[in-house]
């Protein structure tokens, strides 16, 4: 059933960005599409992991309609190598659609965590990083997010609780397109609350400190230097002094956020021949595709 509600969802979102113009244009009905969807218990639950997933591909669309991807094939692929292995090592290896990580052809310093998996890291991000390390620290950091849902928390839940109430209190065949009229606005309701969290609020203190101390578990677990998240965390302080937006308003760097992740940092020694290894393939993916001036 949750499969199924799922779906309804999938389509919701599709409507979402195409109008409803195009589903009259094609014959579609509301009750076509919602055919074969049961009643399921109208009382709030947590989002699916399915349901998560489908609301994150629209978060991600939304985000896509504000920046352009970058189209370096080479360089995508390099971050999503990075970005796997520090997600395999993570308390949340898998999601239902999988981890993707791509690139914001933007000079903006920021990252943002799409519900279900989908990172985005811009151009400016790539620019900041001193080494992979570095890279690892910043998308572990994201993966963190992910796994605590923080995205998906950021939906008021009055909107959750009315979306469930539409679907489980009526069978299929009651359904008709003031229904799903109600459930597009819930649902883009739902997504602007998310957007507006990555792109304009950013997380809650607690949200970011928790980030940070299970990206350094990953980090360590995956063979990184944790270190380097301190690393990055420090010269970031240091450069944004006097200064606001991006990163420094999304995910505030500040010197409790710098003692903490210094409290938390986990006894581990790097492998000096793995630390050579990363820099090879740091300078390689990225220093000679002309990202640094």
């Amino acid at each position: 059933m949750i499969k199924k509600i799922g779906f309804v969802i999938s389509l919701v979102v599709f409507f979402l960005f195409s109008g409803c113009e195009t589903m009259q244009e094609k014959g579609i009905s509301p009750e076509m599409i919602l055919t074969g969807v049961g009643a399921v218990s109208k009382a709030a639950r947590p989002i699916s992991e399915d349901e998560e997933y489908y609301v994150g591909r629209a978060v991600a669309a939304r985000l896509l309609s504000q920046y352009r991807l970058l189209e370096n094939k080479r360089l995508t692929d390099y971050v999503n190598q990075v970005g796997q292995v520090v997600a395999l090592h993570s308390d949340k290896p898998q999601t239902y659609g999988g981890y993707h990580f791509a690139i914001l052809d933007t000079n903006e310093m920021n990252a943002f965590a799409c519900p279900g998996g989908i990172i985005f890291i811009t151009k400016g991000m790539l620019n900041a990083v001193k080494n992979e390390d570095e890279l690892a620290a910043v998308l572990a950091h994201e993966v963190g997010h992910v796994s605590h849902q923080d995205g998906i928390a950021a939906i008021k839940k009055a909107r959750w609780t009315e979306a469930v109430t539409i679907i489980g209190t009526k069978a299929a065949a009651e359904y008709g397109s003031k229904d799903l009229a109600s459930l597009v606005s819930i649902f883009e309701g739902s997504i602007d609350d998310i957007v507006k969290t990555l792109v304009v609020n950013g997380y809650g203190q607690s949200q970011e400190l928790d980030a940070d101390k299970a990206a350094l578990g990953y980090l360590a677990s995956a063979g990184y230097n944790p270190g380097a998240l301190r690393d990055f965390i420090g010269r970031i302080i240091e450069k944004g002094k006097g200064t606001e937006g991006g990163l420094l308003k999304t995910h505030p760097a500040t010197s409790d956020r710098l003692q903490e992740v210094g409290n938390n940092m986990p006894s581990v020694k790097a492998d000096p021949s793995g630390v050579q290894l990363r820099a090879k393939r740091f300078y390689s993916s990225i220093r000679n595709l002309s990202l640094y001036p």
